[in-house]
């Protein structure tokens, strides 16, 4: 266990060593905020995934990504404004893949509304 904290804050370390010399690349901000979530650090993740779609607003994993943390967070109404954003680009982007991920956990996320 102790070596796998220690691979995860390396890799964490790593990015933002990364993210000091290119501030502006988008898969740094993402890969931090998938470091983060993986440690629950929420509010962390979310900062990340959020300037990742500053830097590039047809990022569609970190749509997905907020969709889901806000989900986690039980902001269901956040995290379908996030998803139905992402849903759009794919379809404009014709991805196939990411048009049935995003409209899945759509979906899921209605049905726990209701």
């Amino acid at each position: 266990m102790r070596s796998l904290l220690r691979g995860m804050q390396a890799r964490k370390d790593q990015l933002l060593e990364l993210l000091k010399e290119s501030p502006n690349d988008v898969f740094l901000h993402y890969a931090l905020g998938l470091e983060y979530l993986a440690e629950q650090k929420y509010q962390l993740a979310q900062e990340c995934f959020e300037n990742a779609l500053k830097i590039d607003a047809n990022y569609l994993a970190a749509y997905y990504q907020l969709g889901m943390l806000y989900y986690q967070m039980d902001k269901k109404e956040m995290a379908l404004d996030y998803l139905k954003k992402g849903l759009e680009l794919a379809r404009q982007k014709k991805s196939n893949k990411d048009i049935a991920e995003f409209n899945a956990l759509i979906t899921n996320i209605e049905n726990d509304l209701l």
